[in-house]
């Protein structure tokens, strides 16, 4: 029977399943792959964008209703992956967007400084300390297990590299190392990945690839505020590429060197700022309910103070929307951020670009830089999280598995299947799908049993498998087999003319 959603999945057969029914591929594969970046394959091409379109759809064509029973003004904008230099100068990603980084001079490995962990022995101080990264207990057994000489997990104590005094660094054993005090003290590493526009490759030339879409937003502020009609409160929506040099890429494409994003920049008096703060919260994490996450797998938290990035520190704060993937399990990780930006990236573009940005209220004749409150999603952790959430065990179907996408998410809505190759029922189906193939994408296939035609769809999570078999040469109806409850002691069915409707009608 189908296991709960809430049962964390093992990661690597997510991973297994992405590879062998075409969601995800390692970039460069023949060539040894490149760590951090990925690839998406035909079922997941469709699954990212059907969510991209679901957002954009949701935020830009038919914006949510606001906290005054009016819908809300949010325009679209795709902006330059490689701006002007000085704009990262002035938003602070060149001084300031960077993480602190440790080598290790056994290993050659690389790792980001906050995201180390040692396990110290409680009682027994003989025994060295054992490094290892955030989300990866399974490694961190099998070290203890050659290194801890019998010692156990729960006699140990974890604690944040950073939090080791400094006296017992010299006994830390990195993560990919077998000796202790191979760890090299920490400094900053650049985020950013730096490129030169034009021939000549010098200072002047230099500029960087983007490391978030936000940037592109604030440039066109007033581009759009002078041509198209609105007034404030509204937001300005972007999805795109970004690209960070991350020090440790990993957990699959959580954690990424190229990546996509999706954020809105929403444009309020100050006065009103935390009002819309707490709208946006609310309002993000129901939509990611809307398509398919389960409550029980999501949660809200705050960012502690130390946390805030450079240009949240003066306003309300910033919440994440995390979810419980199976790497952090029983633990959360981020999925969005909705940030309180106060009004400090338009300012600082103000002050770089000698570009007033203002606000002119008419009704009250006042001036002001808009605050701004930015919901910030990463659509590939989307991915990510839809994919997880997706997975269901389920040990009586022949595949072991299968995705239960929400219907309007699912790369393949539908699939025709003939039951057999002959009475006419292959060409019956060839014309169903012919009318169905202009409305939503679906499957025609005529090939091995049913069986196995039935459990490519389950790994595929295509909601509604429709059979053409003896009965349907008689009466033009057909047998509706639905992915969730596919085990049923009397079969429905529907007229050959109404299955167009039918699934319309299940996924909108």
């Amino acid at each position: 029977m189908s296991e709960p959603a809430l049962v964390p999945i093992p990661m690597e057969d997510l991973v297994s399943l992405c590879k062998r029914r075409g969601f995800i591929f390692p970039a460069s594969e023949i060539y040894g792959g490149i760590n951090g970046f990925w690839d998406y394959g035909p079922l997941g091409i469709e699954l990212k964008n059907n969510i991209r379109d679901a957002w954009w759809n949701d935020m830009v064509r038919c914006p949510p209703i606001g906290p005054d029973g009016e819908p809300l003004s949010i325009v679209g904008l795709d902006s330059s992956i490689i701006q002007n230099p000085r704009v990262w100068e002035a938003s602070g990603h060149v001084a300031g967007f960077n993480d602190p980084m440790v080598d290790c001079r056994e290993s050659r490995a690389r790792y980001r400084y906050d995201h180390l962990y040692v396990l110290q022995h409680k009682t027994k101080s003989e025994l060295p300390l054992f490094a290892f990264l955030e989300g990866d207990p399974d490694y961190v057994a099998k070290k203890l297990k050659k290194q801890g000489r019998g010692a156990k997990l729960e006699e140990f104590d974890t604690l944040a590299l950073a939090d080791v005094d400094d006296s017992l660094r010299p006994r830390v054993i990195g993560p990919d190392a077998k000796e202790p005090g191979t760890l090299t003290e920490p400094r900053q590493f650049n985020l950013m990945f730096k490129t030169y526009v034009g021939a000549i490759q010098d200072e002047d030339s230099a500029a960087f690839l983007r490391p978030e879409t936000a940037q592109g937003i604030f440039l066109n502020y007033k581009n759009v505020l002078d041509t198209s009609r609105v007034k404030i409160p509204f937001g300005i929506a972007q999805i795109g590429k970004a690209f960070r040099n991350e020090v440790t890429p990993r957990n699959y494409i959580f954690r990424s060197r190229e990546f996509e994003q999706m954020e809105m920049e929403w444009f309020c008096a100050p006065e009103d700022a935390r009002k819309w703060y707490e709208f946006w919260c609310n309002a993000r994490k129901e939509w990611w309910k809307s398509i398919g996450l389960t409550e029980g797998n999501l949660k809200m938290r705050s960012h502690d103070q130390d946390e805030l990035a450079h240009y949240a520190k003066e306003g309300a704060g910033t919440f994440d929307i995390e979810y419980r993937f199976p790497f952090t399990a029983p633990g959360y990780g981020e999925l969005e951020g909705v940030a309180h930006r106060g009004n400090f990236d338009l300012t600082q573009h103000q002050t770089h670009s000698k570009t007033k940005l203002e606000y002119f209220e008419p009704e009250t004749k006042a001036r002001f830089v808009p605050h701004v409150i930015e919901p910030a999603a990463g659509l590939s952790r989307g991915v990510l999280a839809i994919l997880s959430e997706a997975f269901t065990p389920d040990s009586d179907r022949p595949s072991g598995v299968y995705m239960k996408f929400h219907p309007r998410i699912a790369p393949i809505k539908a699939a025709i299947f003939p039951l057999v190759k002959k009475d006419g029922m292959p060409e019956t189906a060839q014309k169903l799908y012919m009318d169905l193939r202009k409305k939503f994408p679906t499957q025609f296939d005529v090939k091995q049993t049913i069986g196995k035609r039935y459990a490519r769809m389950d790994e595929a999570g295509t909601p509604f498998c429709f059979a053409i078999d003896d009965v349907t040469m008689k009466d033009q109806t057909v047998t509706v087999r639905h992915r969730d409850t596919p085990r049923v002691d009397v079969p429905e069915r529907i007229s050959l003319d109404k299955v167009a409707r039918y699934v319309t009608d299940h996924i909108s």
